[in-house]
């Protein structure tokens, strides 16, 4: 029992106002399969390995699968971080996560397209980008597949900005028309200016500095290896992993 993952009770309560009622007959310990289903993830083991100390492998993966069909991991891990009161300097990156072959086999529509998933020089990806606080604590995340362009993820993600000063990007989001539409919904841009573009553009680079945190946390995110690489066909449930990881690291 020393070696397995228990969340405590306090954890617990901080946890339960984002699981779906119980109707009727009442469900198996919440505490205890959602232990499972964190001690599975980190090391992307197999659900038939999970100890029986959690009970059942099979409700361990009942419950994982409903529950991030329904949203609940990724509810969860945005609302503990709306709890976070420094919102002043957000940021936003992303990166490349490998897709192994499970996941990218069988039979789908070319391209990719329903699970996120493309074909880059590095092989089959899913693309993550992540919205963080000036501190690298993910506040919200957003997948595409792998050759989609930074332009498009950061149009998609406009709408969904929170409310902020300053936003800190790398080269790969410079463009007018995105320092715009930033300075529209009253935020600032800094963003530094591509090298080939000939004329400098004005930023904060003091500021700029403190992005190391996004990478920072990409590269804790990617320490759980069903994250770095993505095992489940499906969007929804490769999310929910995402989303796990950054509620039990931050």
């Amino acid at each position: 029992m020393s070696n397995l993952f228990w969340l405590s009770d306090e954890q617990m309560a901080r946890l339960r106002p984002f699981f779906p009622k119980s109707h009727g007959k009442p469900r198996v310990n919440d505490q205890r399969v959602l232990s499972g289903i964190i001690f599975i993830n980190p090391d992307g083991l197999r659900w038939s390995d999970a100890p029986p100390e959690y009970g059942p492998p099979k409700t361990v993966y009942n419950r994982w699968k409903r529950r991030s069909d329904m949203g609940v991991f990724v509810r969860m891990m945005e609302g503990l971080a709306s709890e976070a009161a420094d919102r002043k300097t957000v940021m936003i990156d992303a990166t490349y996560l490998k897709t192994h072959r499970t996941a990218s086999s069988l039979r789908f529509e070319k391209g990719g397209r329903g699970r996120l998933i493309g074909r880059t020089k590095g092989g089959m990806n899913t693309k993550l980008y992540a919205v963080t606080n000036a501190n690298g604590r993910p506040i919200k995340f957003f997948m595409t597949a792998g050759q989609v362009s930074d332009y498009t993820a950061a149009a998609a993600l406009l709408s969904n900005l929170p409310e902020a000063e300053w936003l800190l990007a790398d080269r790969g989001y410079d463009a007018d028309w995105y320092r715009d539409a930033l300075q529209d919904q009253g935020i600032t841009p800094c963003i530094p200016g591509r090298k080939s573009q000939g004329k400098p553009v004005q930023y904060d680079k003091c500021r700029y500095k403190r992005r190391n945190r996004i990478e920072i946390m990409f590269g804790r995110l990617k320490d759980w290896r069903r994250v770095a690489t993505r095992y489940e066909r499906c969007p929804k449930v490769f999310l929910s992993a995402i989303a796990l990881a950054a509620t039990v690291i931050f």
